[in-house]
């Protein structure tokens, strides 16, 4: 948002660009469950995908079944390689694409069920006596580190911090209540993390480097809970890139 003014409007209408070029002949698939991204105007045909609602073309989930619904074909899909609503928002956008392009339906199923995740988003690294250790390096906002906790099934003990760039974290104050046990704060500057954060969890650390931050969070967990590097900012302040901060993580979790 610091390249927009800080102003949502000012995003949206630079991200709305994407289908500026497009034609009657063109597909435009996009999330309805988002109020303003429903409204975007487009040449193209528009194909919904949700999460609430039944859509009577697009794609949807109905009782964890995923539905592509195309020109009179119906696609029902219920293995997922990859769990969180994020990822069913992208698995759902990569069908719907697949099925405009007419990609058998058995390929695309074993295609979601096989797919393995990029590095640095939500990229599993190991268990160590019972803790397991996820790497979002990737997630440099608020918004990518809410749905990497909305994914988290086990209890949390969350590495965050960096370069913050005004950053909103409220958005964060329910799911962190929720599933949160600790904090590490990783960077030079954590003091709106900590106030954002202070009465929703008992323990808040900070450390200086991510080999610091790694053995912090092996103390704080517990078997049968996860470590979640999802640091909601950008990395420039201890790290060349979030590649970089990524690669330590995994390299310290390593060595425990």
């Amino acid at each position: 948002m610091d390249r927009y003014d800080y102003k949502l409007e000012n995003y949206s209408a630079s991200k709305f660009k994407i289908t500026e070029n497009q034609q009657e002949q063109d597909f435009l698939v996009y999330n309805a469950d988002d109020e303003i991204v429903k409204e975007i105007k487009t040449k193209a045909k528009k194909l919904p995908i949700s999460l609430k609602n039944e859509q009577n073309e697009g794609g949807f989930l109905n009782k964890n079944e995923l539905i592509i619904k195309l020109n009179n074909n119906t696609m029902t899909m219920q293995e997922l390689a990859l769990q969180g609503k994020h990822n069913i928002f992208n698995s759902m956008a990569a069908a719907m694409a697949a099925r405009v392009f007419e990609v058998k339906d058995s390929v695309i199923r074993q295609s979601m069920i096989d797919f393995q995740n990029v590095e640095h988003r939500l990229e599993y690294v190991l268990t160590v006596h019972g803790i397991d250790f996820i790497n979002d390096s990737k997630a440099t906002n608020v918004n990518a580190c809410w749905f990497a906790l909305e994914s988290m099934t086990k209890g949390v003990v969350w590495i965050v911090g960096g370069v913050d760039k005004g950053n909103d974290y409220s958005e964060l104050a329910k799911m962190v209540d929720e599933k949160v046990k600790a904090i590490i704060c990783l960077g030079e500057n954590n003091q709106n993390i900590i106030d954002a954060f202070k009465d929703k969890v008992d323990t808040i650390v900070q450390a200086s480097t991510m080999s610091e931050a790694v053995n912090q969070s092996y103390s704080l967990a517990n078997k049968g809970e996860t470590v979640l590097l999802s640091p909601a900012c950008a990395s420039f302040d201890l790290f060349a890139n979030y590649e970089d901060r990524g690669i330590q993580f995994k390299k310290s979790a390593r060595t425990l």
